[in-house]
C-alpha cells in the first residue's frame, strides 16, 4: 500500500494521471467527475496547476517483447502520479508562442502555455498564469518562467 499525500504542508498536490505527463506541462482534470489528469488542452477552463515531475499510467508502460519474444526489461517505470503546483508558483513550462514579460497565459495545446490577449480571448477563465522569464520570450516552444495561478 502507498500513502500519497495530496497537499503538505502548502506544497505540490499529487494526482494519478491518465496519460503521460512530462514535468513543466499544464494538467487538467479529466472530465466532470475526474480522478485523473493530463496534459492540458488549448483554452482549458479546468487546469489544475503545473506538473513538476513526470508520469505515466501505469497500463502504458506495458514492456514490449525483443525481437525472439522475451520480455523487454524497462526500469525506467514512471510513476503513475504526478506533483502539480499553483497558486502563484513559479516554474519553468514550454511557450506556445512569443510572450511578453508580464503578460498573462492561458493554456495552449499539449500542456503548453501562450498570451491570453485582451480582446481577442473573451472568456477570463482561460487565464492561468503570468509571465515571469525576464526580457519575455522571443519564440514559441522556448522554455522559460511563469508564475501559475
Amino acid at each position: 500500500m502507498r500513502a500519497i499525500p495530496h497537499d503538505q504542508f502548502g506544497g505540490p498536490a499529487s494526482y494519478q494521471v491518465s496519460a503521460l505527463v512530462i514535468g513543466g506541462q499544464l494538467v487538467a482534470a479529466d472530465g466532470a467527475s475526474a480522478v485523473t489528469v493530463s496534459p492540458a488542452g488549448a483554452n482549458a477552463i479546468n487546469v489544475v496547476g503545473a506538473a513538476i515531475v513526470d508520469a505515466s499510467p501505469i497500463i502504458s508502460q506495458a514492456g514490449t517483447t525483443t525481437g525472439y519474444g522475451a520480455p523487454l526489461l524497462d526500469i525506467s517505470v514512471l510513476p503513475d502520479y504526478t506533483s502539480v503546483v499553483s497558486g502563484g508558483v513559479d516554474i519553468p513550462v514550454t511557450y506556445a508562442a512569443a510572450a511578453t514579460f508580464g503578460v498573462l497565459l492561458k493554456a495552449a495545446a499539449a500542456g503548453q502555455v501562450t498570451p491570453w490577449v485582451s480582446g481577442t480571448d473573451t472568456n477570463p477563465a482561460t487565464i492561468v498564469g503570468r509571465c515571469t522569464q525576464p526580457g519575455g520570450v522571443a519564440a514559441g516552444a522556448t522554455v522559460a518562467r511563469a508564475r501559475i495561478f
